[in-house]
């Protein structure tokens, strides 16, 4: 399954500025771990907040729970949006796409 996965991210305002650092650098360095198994498919920054939308290919709810909350990032994850995706017969990408003629 692929999921729409939308987080904003609060750190509070007296934080280490060096245990934020750390924190950062270890979630990246998840991310990349994540790319690489081919979980994590794609992530955008929104300018200007500490906010990513990402495309996450997982079994099931679950999982992404799991693999979110384990994330170095999660205990100042403040807003969770997540939308379940489905295929699109149109979909340029989708193995299953069907030409004009619907073949």
């Amino acid at each position: 399954m692929e999921f729409l996965v939308r987080v904003r991210v609060t750190f509070p305002l007296d934080m280490d500025p060096v245990e934020k650092q750390r924190i950062m650098v270890a979630e990246r360095e998840e991310g990349a771990r994540q790319r690489a198994a081919g979980i994590l498919l794609r992530t955008w920054r929104i300018p200007g907040r500490v906010e990513t939308i990402s495309l996450w290919r997982v079994a099931d709810p679950t999982e992404l729970h799991t693999i979110h909350a384990a994330l170095p990032v999660f205990p100042y994850c403040n807003i969770v949006e997540v939308e379940a995706l489905a295929e699109h017969p149109i979909d340029p990408t989708s193995h299953t796409a069907r030409g004009p003629d619907g073949s």
